[in-house]
């Protein structure tokens, strides 16, 4: 599957070397290369992006898709809040997830806009909940939240227990700071002795884990992960030299490039290495939810208004050409 190239109106930030990325499906090989996310330029500590309440009122709408909802009438499934989509959002990435700077209620991001398109077109009114990543699986399994939107990558390992419709190509970055000699990290050898923070239980983290065994086994110094609770706390590690990179989702590091002027990203791989991977919206497995969310995004696809969602957070190039039902999903460990 080749992501979708939107003309953009959008520069790289950094030199970033394509290679493969974040958290997602395994999907054609014609996807291995994905590159770097663009984000919109910005003088240092401007953000690129509004950041207000208004951007929630801005976002774009479809009206119900009739196929998504007589697909959701047809297969039983009973939202938790009648007539609302209840959805899990983490709310700590710029741009994927984030509280507008004027209230501390309203989620902002890309996964919210798909979020309340999804809702738009299933004919119910989106409700978001601000959830901790890690605190999704056992709130989608156990019936709290109708579905979680907050990039998921498809496993073969979680699609025990979810299903999933896939919405954007996975891109991982390494993020280090603007004036460090470091230029480049695309293989094992380029984290060896570092100190790269990334989070738990993620497919970067075991990326970057296995990287660091294949330095020991070299005989180098492996490197060290290091973990945070959240991503303000990352960028301060690293604004302070108490970390030397940090491996994670590709836009929140250009954007925290192209706003603080303080970071730069030195390379971007595959939430798949070596393989490629794709992120999906998320529900409990077998509960008659995600074909028809699949019916409303392969909608929004064709009509145009899943560019129009990716372009307002400049993320064209983590598009996908068609949402997919439980692809094939990443190896089991």
């Amino acid at each position: 599957m080749r992501p979708r190239r939107a003309a953009a109106a959008l520069i790289l930030i950094g030199a970033v070397a394509s290679l493969a990325s974040c958290d997602a499906v395994v999907t054609d090989g014609d996807a291995a290369s994905a590159d770097a996310a663009k984000a919109p330029a910005a003088s240092e500590g401007e953000s690129p992006f509004d950041l207000t309440t208004a951007n929630a009122e801005n976002r774009p709408h479809i009206d119900p898709v009739p196929e998504a909802v007589a697909a959701l009438e047809a297969s039983g499934f009973e939202p938790i809040q009648d007539d609302k989509l209840t959805v899990a959002v983490s709310a700590g990435s710029t741009p994927l997830g984030f509280l507008a700077e004027d209230d501390n209620r309203t989620i902002l991001g890309i996964e919210p806009d798909i979020a309340s398109l999804v809702a738009d077109g299933l004919g119910l009114e989106f409700a978001p909940e601000n959830v901790a990543w890690a605190d999704w699986p056992l709130g989608v399994e156990s019936g709290k939240y109708d579905a979680v939107v907050s990039n998921v990558t498809v496993t073969e390992e979680r699609k025990d227990l979810f299903d999933f419709a896939t919405h954007r190509n996975d891109v991982i970055a390494f993020q280090v700071q603007a004036d460090s000699g470091i230029d480049s990290i695309s293989e094992a050898k380029d984290v060896s002795g570092l100190q790269v923070v990334v989070g738990s239980g993620t497919n970067q983290e075991k990326i970057l884990l296995d990287w660091f065994a294949e330095n020991e086994a070299n005989g180098i110094d492996p490197g060290e992960p290091v973990y945070y609770d959240d991503n303000a706390a990352a960028q301060l590690a690293l604004a302070s030299g108490r970390v030397d990179a940090i491996f994670g989702p590709n836009p929140t590091a250009a954007y925290a490039a192209a706003v603080s002027g303080e970071s730069k990203v030195v390379g971007t791989i595959n939430g798949g290495f070596p393989e490629t991977a794709q992120i999906g919206v998320t529900t409990a497995k077998g509960n008659g939810l995600i074909d028809p969310v699949a019916i409303v995004l392969n909608s929004i696809i064709d009509d145009g208004t899943y560019d129009e969602a990716l372009e307002r957070w400049g993320l064209e190039d983590e598009g996908v050409e068609e949402s997919l039902v439980n692809p094939p999903g990443l190896p089991r460990p």
